[in-house]
């Protein structure tokens, strides 16, 4: 069972569920200062909305072991933790398997929190296609005949599903209102471009090894220099994104509580730039993942004691 576990990467899970939190606050914020009779809130949304985004992160995680083995780059050059499957922990067909049950599981979820937010309807449908996109790239990320991963366009995807449709999402299945989800586009950016950012640690430390194995992340094409710079903007844009959304209403001190983490950001940033040996910012990779989860959590504190 150990084996198992340090397959699914708990540590990857608090990043995957922060868009969940963050568009869960934003609906009961919202709803507080719109219609001051009803919160747009349901408790059940918020457990199934979670439980997704846990299922579709082990997924993503249990499809890149298999697909970073079978395509050689998890090898004995591999920088961080080694995988379950390059370690012959669980054999290939097993991982297969758990792949496929864990695929199985999120879609149920996600069809049972698509239901219970939206009941039978057009919208659902167009959700239960959302569902399966998320699906898709959970597992083509780096699994199959060419994983989008490998062509560097994994940023991308993590902007998208980290950020857009996780917050955005999130909102609506709580609160139905679509004319809102402009108003709250900000902070679902700002999450997409940190989560962006974690990726992009990750693949900074392992420029050596993906160039040599042939995956073409956006890090491998633009090199180290270029790819700090660019870190700096996805760190740097993420706070920015919630500042402007801070200011463009009356807010109270508690609206200002993420901003306790941005000496940590500074910090990372420090480390990042100043750090030569791409194997030595494996230690970022958690600072980041942790910063971007307790923002997330400040943020959306903030919101509700507002």
């Amino acid at each position: 069972m150990k084996h198992w576990l340090h397959a699914f990467r708990l540590r990857t899970l608090p990043l995957a569920v922060s868009s969940i939190i963050v568009g869960s606050a934003l609906a009961v914020w919202l709803s507080m200062n719109l219609y001051s009779t009803r919160i747009f809130f349901e408790p059940l949304v918020l457990v199934l909305a979670l439980l997704t985004a846990i299922l579709l992160q082990v997924l993503s995680n249990l499809a890149n072991d298999l697909g970073d083995h079978l395509h050689g780059t998890d090898n004995a050059d591999r920088v961080g933790p080694q995988r379950a499957v390059q370690s012959g922990a669980i054999p290939p067909a097993a991982m297969k398997r758990g792949m496929m049950i864990c695929g199985a599981l999120a879609f149920l979820s996600g069809c049972a929190l698509i239901t219970t937010a939206l009941g039978l309807s057009i919208t659902m449908l167009i959700f239960l296609l959302i569902g399966l996109a998320a699906i898709g790239a959970a597992v083509k990320y780096t699994f199959g005949k060419n994983p989008y991963g490998y062509a560097g366009l994994g940023d991308v995807s993590v902007f998208l599903f980290f950020g857009i449709v996780g917050v955005c999402g999130t909102f609506f299945l709580h609160t139905r209102l679509p004319f809102l989800l402009t108003y709250i586009l900000l902070p679902a950016v700002a999450f997409g471009l940190l989560s962006a950012g974690v990726l992009n640690v990750n693949n900074m430390r392992d420029i050596v090894n993906d160039g040599a194995s042939g995956k073409r992340t956006l890090v491998v094409r633009m090199g180290s220099a270029k790819a700090k710079i660019y870190h700096s903007m996805l760190v740097v844009g993420g706070i920015l994104c919630l500042v402007f959304f801070t200011l463009q209403s009356t807010a109270s001190w508690p609206r200002w509580l993420f901003l306790l983490v941005v000496p940590g950001f500074v910090v990372h940033l420090k480390r990042v730039w100043t750090t030569k040996e791409p194997r030595d910012l494996d230690p970022q990779l958690k600072v980041l993942a942790m910063g971007t989860f307790f923002t997330a959590l400040l943020f959306s504190l903030g919101l509700i004691l507002a």
